[in-house]
């Protein structure tokens, strides 16, 4: 199995492949899909989207985990970024993948025990789990490797957590 995480961005989405086999995950590629700041909403999304079909004819992933937003007090940004993530959650269905939703907190939990640790916390985990040469960035890219690992703990347990 391979599964996909994302952390949806405007600028920059992050994305990170685990394939799974006989129960052992292991960290095919992470990275992220960087739009420029000066384009149009449009643009971007088109943008993201060529970039996950690409990801996901180069990986064949059966699921995607992706980062539920996480509401500020800018409700512009809110708003830019759940259509960023609506665009993805659609690439998802067009591509055959399920698509499974988690929040901050249950991801950092997932990956370090602790719900409110901080990004380089994370990213140490992720190194050590995966004996990683180095922690891997950028940290949306980490965000988005931690969400995959997130649903492989889910996936393990008897409660799962698909997007309805």
């Amino acid at each position: 199995m391979v599964i996909l995480g994302i952390d949806p961005g405007i600028v920059s989405t992050g994305y990170g492949l685990l394939s799974v086999t006989a129960g052992q995950p292991a960290v095919l590629d992470y990275g992220a899909i960087v739009m420029g700041s000066g384009l149009d909403l449009p643009s971007r999304l088109r943008g993201i989207y060529q970039g996950l079909v690409d990801i996901c004819g180069r990986f064949r992933p059966q699921a995607m985990a992706i980062e539920d937003i996480f509401y500020n007090k800018n409700v512009r940004t809110a708003m830019t970024v759940g259509q960023v993530r609506g665009a993805i959650v659609l690439t998802a269905a067009l591509q055959g993948l399920t698509v499974h939703a988690y929040t901050p907190l249950q991801i950092k939990q997932a990956v370090t025990g602790y719900g409110r640790a901080d990004k380089e916390q994370l990213q140490r985990m992720l190194k050590l789990i995966f004996k990683l040469p180095e922690v891997p960035e950028p940290d949306h890219a980490a965000d988005a490797l931690a969400a995959a690992f997130c649903h492989l703990n889910y996936e393990r347990s008897p409660v799962g957590n698909r997007l309805t």
